[in-house]
């Protein structure tokens, strides 16, 4: 299902809208080790905002990015995942290169900031990917990946401006394929 599809079938399913918010709260993280996973997101900057133990066999770590209003946990036995398979997590900024260069002052390895040639989101392949900014600094067009210890993926998504159903299809903020999209044009 395309976008175009996607919003056609939610405005036509006659359901509606909700009436009330669903807010994505937690995110769980499979780790290996608990204490070096704590380790790393308090060096993000990250608030800790709970660690818990019960017994040798339970334990339950939770931090929150800043601004985030959504929280990542991780520990022992909370998920039957394996550690490092969690990939595609999105940290959204409005300055990709700031946020890349205090990310790297902090001794993460994050990796070049990169853009996709589609204009819409970037491919899990890599075929498409254009090292560098994006040219024109769309909204939602650039990105930089980094990994925790144990191989989860992080993403940095610079986001100026939000998308929403009453863009013009010349809005400089965002990529042409982005807006044409919104708009359902081909």
């Amino acid at each position: 299902m395309d976008i175009e599809q996607t919003q056609n079938a939610s405005a036509s399913d006659g359901l509606g809208a909700l009436a009330f918010d669903m807010k994505l709260e937690i995110a769980v993280l499979p780790v290996a080790n608990a204490d070096r996973a704590k380790r790393f997101y308090a060096s993000l900057g990250w608030r800790l905002d709970l660690d818990f133990k019960r017994g040798d066999d339970y334990r339950v770590i939770q931090f929150t990015p800043p601004g985030s209003g959504c929280s990542v946990i991780f520990g022992k036995n909370i998920t039957l995942s394996a550690p490092g398979s969690m990939q595609g997590l999105y940290l959204i900024v409005s300055d990709i290169e700031m946020a890349r260069k205090e990310l790297l002052r902090r001794g993460v390895a994050v990796g070049e900031p990169f853009h996709d040639a589609g204009g819409v989101f970037h491919h899990a392949d890599a075929a498409k990917l254009v090292r560098g900014l994006n040219p024109r600094r769309h909204s939602y067009a650039t990105f930089a990946a980094f990994n925790d210890p144990d191989g989860n993926g992080w993403l940095l998504q610079e986001i100026t401006a939000r998308l929403s159903g009453d863009l013009s299809l010349d809005d400089p903020r965002f990529t042409p394929e982005v807006l044409k999209a919104i708009h359902g044009v081909s």
